[in-house]
């Protein structure tokens, strides 16, 4: 009857239906449309819904079931019939007597039929114990391949977690020395910027100095040992001023290198940080873990990008790349810091000799000057000397006047004498002789006036000379000892570099 009833479910499924104007072409959906919950990359969202079906009669379809009646609607085909002698004897009296005759057995056929079932119940009975051996043989397998799998799939996970760990601390311990390499590189920027600006106050001072000291007057604008040294500090400040503006600019440069190579080491502790926090995840679940769940095709899915030894290499090779530019820092750190020791060293020392050379030059022109002071007090006495000279040419000639006057007034009035009396005599002879005494030294007296005048003026030329030099070196020795020297004097140059 069950054999029937499929016969006819299958009929029904497979034979054609014919549609009515009240039978819609579409079942109707009587539940809710449902889908996978969470979208794979290996597995497209899929879902069912409930539809309404229309089951096949539930009477099961024998010789009786002949009439049209009992056909299920819908149904093209007509019903199977099954002969049999009852039925077939009304119809086909010697078909069905033919049919009896055939269908009869023998014993001998009766009996073997039985030893076959008995043969072949022993035998499936055999062949069904068999399966259920390796069946369970094949449990037993499996059960022990899968802890086996897991077993070894957990200590595989935590050999690469130790891994993941091992490079994670190189990761992190590089990357805490390059960013104090890091710190030290921008202490020594900002050391070398605040020597760059350092160097503007002593070149400042230097070019004053040049200033103050072409203000100078005369022979003293003299291009001396003081000036030179005042150029060649310039040169020396403007050339450590290049260097530090170029190693600033390598500095700065470098910086942006391990800035870089820290963001690399970062992202890779960072990526290596969320690998073993996914895999200790995995390594700590087992068969009784919650939120356990099947995903169908993950197995043939491959996110992997590269195998382990490429990925120990890019390891390796960030670390190495980060101890290189670390390197390289501290290179450029020992090189920055010799530069400004040998920079300061060099300028403090042309300071040194620039200011030893102000004090040699202050020593000279006050040397110079003393002498020149001396001298002056010397001019002045000798033209207080000349002027006393002249004072007393003066008075000598002004006292020879009354002698040649009397002279004169005795001439005079000897020509008045009568006749023969103007004889010459010794008296006429001696005044005659006394005159001529009296202008030859008069004369010589004129002539002495006139060189001591003369004298005189050229001493006061002296003194001038003298006065303008001696002004010429209080200027001087007023620009170099209390313009230049108190600048110099009062300005830190080696903290001002180093600071």
């Amino acid at each position: 009857m069950a054999k029937e009833v499929s016969m006819c479910t299958q009929l029904q499924q497979w034979s054609p239906v014919k549609e009515t104007a009240g039978t819609p072409s579409v079942p109707p959906q009587v539940g809710y449309c449902f889908h996978s919950p969470k979208k794979h990359p290996w597995r497209p969202i899929m879902g069912y819904e409930e539809i309404e079906v229309t089951p096949m009669p539930s009477q099961p379809i024998t010789n009786t079931m002949v009439d049209p009646c009992y056909t299920p609607a819908g149904m093209a085909a007509e019903p199977l019939r099954f002969p049999n002698l009852v039925t077939g004897f009304d119809r086909s009296p010697e078909h069905a007597a033919r049919a009896a005759l055939y269908t009869r057995y023998t014993q001998h056929e009766w009996n073997q039929n039985s030893i076959n079932n008995y043969n072949e119940s022993d035998a499936k009975r055999n062949y069904s114990e068999r399966v259920r051996n390796d069946i369970m043989r094949m449990l037993r397998e499996t059960d022990e391949i899968g802890t086996q799998g897991q077993r070894d799939s957990g200590r595989r996970i935590g050999e690469r977690i130790t891994d993941t760990t091992f490079w994670r601390n190189e990761v992190s311990i590089e990357m805490e020395r390059l960013v104090a390499t890091c710190e030290k590189l921008n202490e020594t920027r900002r050391q070398l910027e605040r020597a760059i600006a350092g160097i503007e106050g002593p070149l400042h001072i230097v070019q004053e100095c040049l200033y103050h000291r072409e203000k100078r007057q005369g022979v003293e604008q003299v291009h001396d040992a003081v000036e030179q040294s005042l150029l060649k500090e310039v040169a020396v400040l403007r050339e450590c001023q290049d260097k530090f503006r170029n190693m600033l600019e390598k500095v700065r440069q470098q910086a942006k290198n391990c800035r870089a190579t820290q963001h690399e080491l970062e992202t890779d502790m960072r990526n290596k940080e969320y690998a073993l926090g996914i895999d200790s995840m995995c390594h700590q679940l087992n068969n009784f873990s919650k939120g356990l769940q099947l995903y169908a095709g993950i197995e043939r899915y491959d996110p992997t990008v590269c195998d382990t030894a490429r990925w120990a290499a890019a390891s390796a090779a960030t670390l190495q790349r980060s101890q290189s530019e670390r390197a390289k820092a501290v290179q450029m750190l020992s090189d920055s810091e010799n530069l400004i020791n040998v920079s300061a060293t060099q300028i403090w020392d042309q300071w040194s000799n620039t200011n030893s050379a102000f004090t040699r030059r202050i020593a000279e022109t006050i040397e110079i000057k003393n002498k020149l002071q001396l001298h002056l007090h010397k001019i002045q006495q000798e033209i207080f000397e000349v002027e006393k000279t002249l004072e007393l040419l003066n008075k000598a000639i002004e006292d020879k006047l009354q002698p040649m006057k009397v002279a004169h007034t005795r001439l005079q009035a000897r020509t008045n004498r009568p006749h023969l009396e103007k004889c010459r005599d010794d008296a006429q002879n001696r005044l005659v002789r006394e005159v001529c005494e009296l202008q030859d030294t008069m004369e010589r007296l004129r002539t002495r006036l006139a060189a001591a005048e003369g004298a005189h003026q050229s001493l006061l030329a002296t003194r001038a000379g003298l006065e303008a030099a001696l002004r010429g070196k209080a200027n001087a020795l007023f620009i170099d000892r209390d313009q230049c020297m108190a600048l110099r004097r009062g300005y830190p140059v080696t903290a001002a570099i180093k600071s």
